[in-house]
């Protein structure tokens, strides 16, 4: 009972560290764009990403939680290490500036541990591979919504013959609502990988008979994040919203609509994709209307490369946990 309290304390830890890491994701182009204060920008990330829970099903949590890993075969040591290697990458990125993802180190970190423990069989491949494909779909999504409406509102602002104060003017109105989309997209998938760790650690200490997300793990994930949210990720909203390209309040607009549009549709399938990822597709998709050389694609590439590494550096890092723990701790 002490290894479950710790692992879904832990958990939290992990939810908070991905509200503060990705808070940039949220905030860093309305931020950028001035539309709100870095202050106000994040209490009003974090109350969307708290109330995201009213709007989405657990359906991500479930593929977490039962169908990426066999979970006949994990242990609360298993969580234990997965959670804590997926920390450690957290804090690391976080530390260089690096908007990698919480979600694949989650996911890596989780693999890496259960890996340790029982060998590559634990792997369920078709929980796999839709993640694996939203890697590369989920961005892309974001940015060719993200080019197609910023082509959409430029046509529309040329058509109607509209002064740039006026344009400038009802883009502020409409990136709170947009900001406020992503937000809810961010806390509706993120928020449900910590439920499935913590529903996984209940139903393998056998404290839960069935595989159900209980309100009280929901609510604490949420909250988590929330809160996580609130302390912010400074480093990284200057990468997302100033190194990639320069950003207006329409711009803003069309690349968390693009975003929070491609988070919504994953979720309800079920899908945990990195918000990370979405939302430097759709900025990348806006800033290439104007010109391909708008996109500061070292910057983007610098970002790949951490997506790329992100998995297996997390999964060697919590097997390697992994290995220590099952000296120290009961497996």
């Amino acid at each position: 009972m002490t290894l479950i309290i710790l692992v879904i304390a832990l958990s939290l830890v992990f939810d908070y560290t991905n509200g503060m890491h990705d808070a940039a994701n949220s905030i860093s182009t309305i931020v950028s764009t001035r539309v709100l204060s870095p202050r106000l920008a994040v209490v009003w990330a974090a109350f969307f990403n708290f109330v995201a829970f009213l709007i989405f099903k657990t359906t991500v949590a479930k593929t977490i939680g039962n169908g990426m890993i066999d979970i006949s075969m994990v242990t609360p040591t298993v969580i234990l290490a997965g959670v804590a290697g997926a920390i450690a990458w957290n804090l690391i990125t976080w530390y260089f500036g690096l908007p990698s993802s919480s979600s694949h180190a989650l996911i890596g970190g989780y693999a890496g541990a259960a890996i340790a423990k029982s060998g590559f069989g634990v792997i369920i491949p078709a929980g796999w591979e839709k993640t694996l494909i939203f890697i590369v779909l989920a961005p892309a999504i974001g940015l060719v919504l993200g080019y197609a409406l910023k082509i959409a509102a430029s046509w529309t602002i040329f058509k109607w013959r509209q002064p740039p104060s006026i344009v400038d003017k009802w883009s502020r109105v409409l990136q709170l609502f947009s900001a406020a989309a992503f937000s809810l997209g961010h806390g509706g998938n993120d928020a449900q990988k910590t439920m499935g760790i913590i529903t996984s650690v209940l139903f393998a200490g056998g404290l839960i008979s069935t595989f159900t997300v209980p309100l009280w793990v929901v609510l604490s994930a949420h909250s988590a994040i929330a809160l996580g949210t609130l302390s912010g990720g400074w480093r990284i909203v200057k990468t997302m919203g100033q190194k990639i390209t320069r950003l207006r309040p329409i711009d803003g607009v069309c690349a968390e609509t693009a975003a929070a549009s491609s988070i919504f549709f994953s979720t309800h399938f079920g899908i945990p994709v990195s918000t990370t990822h979405v939302i430097t597709g759709a900025i990348s998709g806006v800033g290439s209307v104007n010109r391909m050389s708008a996109v500061r694609w070292n910057v983007t590439l610098r970002i790949v490369w951490a997506w790329l590494l992100t998995i297996p550096c997390a999964a060697i890092i919590s097997g390697f946990i992994y290995t220590l723990c099952k000296l120290l701790l009961p497996a």
